[in-house]
This record gives C-alpha cells, structure tokens and sequence, in this order.
C-alpha cells in the first residue's frame, strides 16, 4: 500500500532534513551557479548594451579573486567554530542535546552563505576569464558580486553574536527548553494525535516491530487509511519515545477471527518509523529527560554547578505551566482518525522524567532542595488534580531524600518547611499515589 504524505509526516521529514548540516550548503550553491549564469541574459538586450556604463572584466577579475581567496578561509573557520561549539555543548551539558545544537539556524546559514559565495566567486571567475560576459552581463555580475559581498558581511557580523552563544550552556538550555515547549504544546493540543482515546486496556492482535529501536514518529493518516480499508480498528500502544523490540507490540489490531489470519500487518510496521535515538519532535518527555541530565552533570562532584540545576527547575516550572493551560478552540486539533486508539501522557510520567534526577542528585545540597519544593507547590496550586498529585508525591519524595543526605539540622529544616504543602496533598482523599507495579 502506498504511504499517504500527511502534513504530520512532511513536518517530521523536514525536521530531520533540517539537522543535516550539507543541506543548506548545497541549495545555496545550486542557486549561486544559477545566479552567475542568469547575468548572461542582460547580454541578450542590444538596448541594455548600449545605454548601460561599462565594467571592465579586469575589475571584475580582480574583485572575484579577492572573494573567492577570502571565502574558502571564512568557511573553513566556521566550520572549526561549529564542531568546537558542537563539542562544547556535548561536554558540558549532554550529548543528547547534539541534534538541537547542529540544527541551530544562524550557524548553518552563515556557513551556507560563505561557502555559496566561496562557489558563485569561482565560477564566475571562470566565466570572465573565459570571456563569456559581454558590456551588459559585466555590469550585472558585478551588481551580483556587490550583493554577495553584502550579505557575507551582514550574515559574518549576526553569526560572531551567535557563535560567541553557541554551546554553550545557557543557550543549550534555552534551545533544549525551547524545543521541549514546541512539542509539549503539540502533545497538548492533540492528547492522542488526532485519533480517539483508548477506552478499555488493549485487546486483539498483537503487531510487533521488525526492527529494535525509538519509536520517532507516528504516521496516523497511514494508520487510518489501512485501518479503513481492511476494516479493523487499532489501538497504539508505543507512543514516540517508547523502545520498542521483539516481544513489545506496538499496536494491537481488533478484528474477527476468521479474518484476522488473512491481514497483512506491513502496513502498520511502516507506519512507525524506529530509530536509534529518541527525538524531541513528537516526544516531549525526551526534552525533559534532556534537561534533567543536564542538571544531573551540574550536580555531580566533578562539576559543582546548582545554579544550573536551580536554572533547570525554572525551566520545568515553565514547561508545565504551559502545559497546564487551557487549550484554545483555535489550537485544539479535533480527532480525526476514529479508527485509532492512543492513550494520553501521563503527567506522573513526566514529573518522573523531569524531578527525580534532580531531587536524587540535589538532596545535599539545601538551595537545590528548597528551590525544587518552591517549584513543585507552584505546580500544586494549579487547577489540576492530576498534576497536584504528582506535585505532591515528588516533593515528598525529595523530603525524603534531603533527610538522608543532609546532615545540618537548620537546612533539613528549611527543606521540611518548603515541604509542608506536600503534607496536606498526600492526606486528602482525592491523593492517589502512583502505582509502579502496573
């Protein structure tokens, strides 16, 4: 069966395409090739010839050559610049942070425009050494060459602001955060990716990956397609995040027995496409695992850093702040695949994604602890059951841990007063405290 091209899907090609850094590059010299050979369609206009000043070819000669020597040399430092950012952020914050970093979009269209303006010099060079310009083309190649040169210079002076930034750990942050925002929001505003929510436990056919891997994305309009046509409804049970391998159904398939035997299941297998690393598109739980990891390294002995980690608790305050807000009519995104049924994130879930390294690795250390409980009784006051419960078993549990690794009484004090609304979370009877065991 042929794959539909959703706009989900296209939005999830190009969000790859975008983290490959020859891309850019390489349509921007295309169109610098373009560039030089349309000069030569002024030459064509005897009326152009005529009334238009000259340009001679050896001032042309002599300013390409100037720019092509200067280009190579500015594209090879941006380069080096780029890789020492890159193995700057992978170093101090987390490696998983690498595909946010390389995506960044001043540096890939700096480099873009000095190795664009490196290939439109060389050939246009070639092209007046050869004599292939007349009057008309000259003094359209040297308007060219005069553009270029302006964009090169505009494009050099924002990206020394941006190189100077990238990698390091404040902008990785904000990128990580930034990019967790982008797919929270998405997530919320469609709970179940556009199908309908799961109703019962999952029952039917099991549908097992062939491969072993991070489920990245989703296809749901493929879903829904095959699920139409062979008459069946689907239940997905491998959101993008989950690591799938044999014996982990992604799906399960309800269908009559006597039909069940006759189902091809390819189509469901393709419609999840693996990888080997999870990704911050479709799985906003990845971005706070990243954000987490990074206030774990600034916790660690060898780095010594809670301002960092007190920095990464703004930044899930933020994050589920905006979670919890009311989704408007506008953004809201209405099921459309009625034959699928996806269970929602779990807002536990997350909470563990974002607060137990942080409460692990912080306990000992009092303005991490008492920050940490500050931030889980904000997330108490919201209107929201779910989210106060997840609020409050987390600040006890960093209680717990601040208790063990403390050892001045003052601080543990401090801590256990920054800690009293939990108490009141955890006694009421609408508390639920979450079940691992499931």
């Amino acid at each position: 069966m042929a794959a539909l091209i959703s706009g989900d899907r296209l939005r999830f090609v190009l969000g790859r395409l975008r983290e490959r850094l020859w891309l850019k590059p390489f349509v921007v010299c295309l169109l610098s090739i373009a560039c030089v050979f349309a000069a030569k369609i002024a030459d064509s206009n005897a009326l152009l010839i005529q009334v238009l000043p000259s340009v001679t070819a050896q001032s042309l000669d002599t300013l390409l050559s100037i720019m092509a020597s200067s280009m190579l040399v500015i594209a090879t430092f941006s380069v080096t610049s780029m890789v020492s950012a890159y193995s700057s952020a992978a170093n101090t914050a987390t490696p998983r942070s690498f595909t946010l970093i390389i995506a960044d979009d001043a540096s890939q269209n700096a480099l873009s425009t000095f190795v664009g303006a490196f290939i439109f010099s060389i050939v246009a060079l070639t092209a007046v050494k050869n004599g292939y310009f007349e009057k008309a083309g000259l003094l359209l190649l040297f308007c060219l060459t005069a553009v270029v040169f302006s964009i090169v210079i505009i494009t050099f002076v924002r990206w020394v602001d941006s190189i100077a930034r990238l990698g390091r750990m404040g902008s990785t942050i904000n990128k990580v955060e930034e990019a967790t925002a982008k797919a929270l929001k998405r997530r919320r505003d469609a709970p179940t990716l556009q199908g309908i929510r799961m109703r019962s436990p999952a029952r039917g056919q099991p549908v097992f990956a062939v491969n072993t891997g991070y489920v990245q994305h989703i296809d749901m309009a493929m879903l829904q397609k095959w699920a139409e046509e062979a008459q069946v409804r689907l239940v997905v049970t491998a959101l993008p995040g989950t690591l799938v391998g044999p014996g982990r159904p992604v799906a399960y398939v309800s269908s009559s027995p006597d039909d069940a035997a006759d189902i091809d299941f390819t189509c469901v297998i393709d419609a999840f496409h693996l990888g080997v690393d999870r990704l911050f598109d479709d799985d906003p739980r990845f971005g706070l695992v990243v954000l987490s990891e990074i206030a774990g390294r600034a916790l660690s002995p060898a780095v010594n850093d809670p301002g960092t980690a007190i920095a990464i608790v703004g930044s899930f305050l933020r994050l589920f702040t905006q979670w919890s807000e009311p989704v408007t009519t506008g953004s809201q995104q209405a099921p459309k695949y009625e034959r699928i049924e996806v269970s929602e994130i779990s807002v536990q879930d997350m909470f563990d994604d974002a607060f137990t390294a942080i409460a692990r690795d912080g306990a000992g250390v009092v303005e991490v602890s008492v920050r940490l409980q500050k931030a889980l009784h904000s997330l108490a006051t919201i209107d929201d059951l779910e989210m106060r419960n997840a609020a409050g078993y987390h600040a006890q549990l960093a209680l717990k841990r601040a208790r063990l690794a403390m050892n001045v009484e003052e601080d543990i004090a401090v801590v256990q007063a920054a800690a009293q609304f939990s108490q009141d979370i955890v006694s009421s009877k609408n508390y639920s405290p979450p079940d691992y065991k499931q």
